[in-house]
């Protein structure tokens, strides 16, 4: 197969805008690759338009969590919860090394809320729609083991609890090559500019490449939206509308605070649940839920207040740590598609996180869901637009990704295989080719190895730096300064297969270093 890159995109756009498609898919998040998955599995000719980067908007800058929800359940829930448990079951099971337990501890203070008792009966629900028991209440003295540094003032003991956790960015890419293995296509760096109608019926699209400018027709049976935040955008006026709500993260070094666990807890000025977790081999501290004013085409920015309110959040359960803004390696800040009910003074947390489909003529906008249930999200919309195409949809309970047989690879660490078997799928083969060229050594103490990086630019579609460093692989976030350090060893490596000149180079460096400062590190003291 010809490799997946900018070259190729080049030589093949125009011929895909020139075909007639049963769906255009616009969105390249998890939902909208979810979308496209499904509809490959059952033969339709499919397309994905991506504005800017695949996941570059909230499916990259999530809280990495693939969970059930346990406030869905304390809000009365109980279908969203089952659905998404389960959901997590499946992931689990189908992606080993790329979808990962991760074990949660929520402490218990003398006085707080949720005390273990009712803490206990939320967990017995939220096990018996797994389908299996998965907690356990450890009294103090066996918690200090499982929670050393943790705040002691009134602490009564904890409960242990089991959820999962991901790369978010990385589940879409593995997502999309499952679905360009059965005939879909995939293109980034196309800006649907508008929705084309003919006799009151949506007919396809008019598209803008962002690379040369040049502007393309596309039509199809049906158009289904899956643009997040974005969703008000092409659709006609109707009911609901997106709350875009922030949701902020600090990311530390692991030696600075190193956590075996996620821990959950309520911030002591707001009542909300806060987490801190482990993640490919750092910290995270999150997340905020705020309202988002700001233009949706500029990158979401953590704030002074934000970053402050994280902080606090962490000195609260674990004071002897002393973390402070000089420990920060990077940030993130992600924006929450939220279908808001219109409810004057209703607080961000108190939305609820149900999704909804907008339907108009020949084009389906999914609005909300979860990154856990992006399957179920996708057949929904499918069976919407199943009309417009003319095919029939049904839940044929197939795997999102396929089943391979295990691959020899005794060069690496078990883990190692895990981990890249989970994140490249059926393009595992290709990454150990370049192993066996550049070596089997990581990136710098992260867990991440050159050849993941060699392959990125040959086959993941990368167009600009920040692509490569933010998304297909996690260096940007987690070295310091963006990995300025490594990057004349990255353009070496990478330079080549990319294709781009020394000034081109130059260029993208400039840009993604300039990025970075602005949307990924701590907010300037001076503004």
């Amino acid at each position: 197969m010809e490799l997946w890159n900018a070259r190729w995109r080049e030589r093949a756009l125009p011929e895909l805008a020139a075909h007639d498609w049963d769906l255009l898919v616009i969105g390249g998040g998890i939902c909208g690759a979810g979308i496209l998955r499904e509809a490959a599995r059952r033969g339709w000719r499919c397309l994905l338009l991506e504005q800017r980067d695949f996941a570059w908007g909230t499916s990259s800058r999530s809280s990495k969590m693939v969970h059930g929800g346990l406030r869905y359940v304390a809000k009365g829930q109980i279908g969203l919860t089952r659905d998404s448990v389960r959901e997590r079951q499946r992931l689990l099971g189908e992606a080993p090394g790329l979808v990962e337990p991760l074990s949660f501890v929520m402490p218990h203070y003398r006085g707080g809320f949720p005390g273990p008792k009712v803490f206990g009966g939320l967990l017995s629900m939220y096990d018996a729609l797994a389908g299996k028991r998965n907690h356990l209440f450890y009294p103090l003295q066996q918690l200090r083991y499982l929670a050393p540094g943790i705040r002691e003032d009134g602490l009564l003991g904890g409960t242990r609890f089991f959820d999962a956790v991901t790369d978010d960015a990385r589940l879409v890419q593995r997502v999309l090559g499952e679905a360009r293995a059965e005939g879909a296509e995939a293109l980034n760096g196309m800006r649907v500019v508008e929705l084309l109608r003919e006799s009151g019926q949506v007919v396809g699209v008019l598209a803008e490449d962002i690379e040369t400018g040049n502007r393309y027709r596309l039509r199809s049976r049906a158009v289904a939206q899956a643009t997040g935040a974005w969703a008000d955008r092409l659709r006609q006026p109707g009911n609901g509308c997106i709350r875009p709500l922030r949701g902020s993260h600090l990311l530390l070094p692991s030696w600075r605070l190193p956590v075996a666990h996620a821990f959950s807890f309520m911030h002591a000025a707001d009542g909300r649940p806060v987490f801190v977790f482990p993640w490919e081999g750092a910290t995270v501290i999150g997340t905020t839920d705020l309202d988002h004013a700001d233009d949706l085409d500029t990158e979401a920015v953590i704030s002074h207040e934000e970053v402050d309110y994280l902080l606090a959040a962490c000195a609260q359960q674990f004071p002897t740590a002393q973390v402070m803004r000089g420990d920060v390696l990077s940030t993130w800040a992600g924006v929450r598609p939220v279908v808001g009910d219109g409810s004057a003074g209703l607080k961000p947390s108190d939305e609820k996180r149900e999704h909804a489909l907008w339907i108009e003529p020949g084009s389906v906008t999914l609005a909300g869901g979860k990154l856990t249930t992006f399957r179920l999200l996708a057949l929904e919309v499918l069976r919407a637009c199943a009309g417009f195409v003319g095919k029939a949809v049904d839940d044929q309970g197939g795997a999102v990704f396929a089943s391979s047989t295990p691959t020899p690879m005794p060069a690496l660490s078990p883990a190692q295989q895990r981990r890249l078997a989970g994140r490249h799928g059926r393009q595992l083969g290709e990454v150990l080719r370049l192993i066996d060229e550049v070596g089997g050594d990581c990136v710098a103490g992260t867990n991440t190895l050159w050849a993941e990086l060699a392959w990125a630019a040959e086959g993941e579609l990368v167009l600009h730096l920040d692509d490569l460093l933010l998304r297909r692989t996690r260096l940007g976030l987690l070295l310091a300064e963006g990995g300025r350090a490594e990057l004349p060893r990255i353009r070496a490596l990478c330079q080549p297969r990319l294709g781009w000149s020394d000034a081109r180079w130059q260029r993208e460096e400039t840009d993604y270093l300039a990025l970075w400062r602005r949307c990924y590190s701590l907010p300037d003291d001076s503004e």
